[in-house]
């Protein structure tokens, strides 16, 4: 009788996509990797002796790791693949990391206590760059992405001598909104994974997956954290639609034009003026202060403030951008 194979011990960790807007830019926060090594999200292991909950757990390793206090946090999902930390032969510990999208704004003083702690705002498409279509469709799609898909597809098709549907260029249309299919801003992870699978995520690579390529769009994650990030994306994309989290990454007062810029910034498309205020409007989701600012350069701005009442008032206040 054989005897049973040992199981490596498991451990839970947490992991922060922490969201914020910069300069009209949204940002994620990175901690520097060693030595100029790979950016990573704000981790820490849940210990239950110390914290009944992971969200108390996660909240005290940001604020440790950070010096900043997380405002909006929501789970996203959990990451336990095997090799998602590249351990030889697996050995050691296994780290399952429960992942969580949380929201804050910046500040000088907030930024200045992320320097001292080695922690940065990274613009989140550098990560994930064809996802920023406010300047039009990037071109690394066309140029470099679909090409590469393509190339990838056909040759999956050959070794597996797939006679009917041809289901990877299937993905890559769906994903990318090639012919007939309109670009859905919500399919981040899809694109992302499309990508792994194919080996032009360089994290493919390092998890010994597939070879390395000539070319990959993007900055790397060290481990799955820029899975992370892509499933942090999707999320606050759609739930921009059905409920008033942008207003979590806003100040207290703001205009029209900061809320547009906002809004497109995380959505990653180029929203009409006039459509977009007719959306607010609809939506009755901001107030007028009865101030304005100057603060443009142009003739003063009126400020508007997030209209509490509507969650009483309404079960799913949202802006509905976008095709879905």
């Amino acid at each position: 009788m054989t005897e049973p194979r040992a199981r490596p011990p498991v451990e839970i960790g947490l992991n922060a996509a922490v969201v914020a807007i910069s300069g009209r830019s949204p940002c994620i926060l990175a901690i520097g990797g060693p030595a100029g090594g790979r950016d990573a999200l704000p981790f820490g292991p849940f210990d239950p002796q110390q914290h009944r909950t992971f969200e108390t757990s996660l909240r005290a390793s940001v604020e440790a790791q950070t010096a900043l206090k997380l405002g909006y946090i929501e789970q996203l999902y959990t990451f336990g693949d095997r090799g998602r930390q590249k351990l030889p032969d697996e050995a050691g510990t296994h780290m399952v990391s429960v992942g969580y999208l949380a929201l804050t704004r910046t500040d000088a003083e907030a930024n200045d206590r992320l320097a001292q702690a080695g922690a940065a705002w990274r613009d989140w498409y550098v990560y994930l760059p064809w996802e920023d279509w406010r300047q039009g469709r990037p071109p690394v799609i066309d140029q470099l992405i679909i090409p590469a898909l393509k190339t990838w597809a056909g040759d999956m098709m050959r070794e597996e001598r797939l006679n009917t549907t041809p289901m990877p260029l299937t993905r890559i249309r769906l994903a990318f909104g090639l012919d007939d299919f309109p670009w859905d801003e919500e399919r981040v992870l899809e694109r992302y994974e499309l990508l792994y699978e194919a080996g032009l995520a360089e994290e493919a690579v390092t998890d010994g997956r597939t070879r390395p390529c000539t070319s990959s769009p993007g900055i790397a994650m060290r481990h799955d954290h820029r899975r992370i990030v892509a499933t942090a994306m999707a999320r606050l994309r759609g739930k921009i639609k059905y409920r008033p989290v942008i207003f979590e990454l806003m100040a207290p007062e703001f205009t029209l034009t900061e809320l547009q810029a906002t809004v497109e910034a995380i959505s990653g498309r180029h929203l009409h003026k006039q459509n977009f205020r007719r959306l607010v409007e609809g939506a009755e989701l901001v107030e007028p202060t009865g101030g304005s600012t100057a603060a443009t350069g142009g003739r003063p701005a009126a400020l508007f403030r997030f209209r509490r009442r509507i969650l009483e008032e309404r079960p799913a206040p949202g802006l509905k951008v976008g095709t879905r």
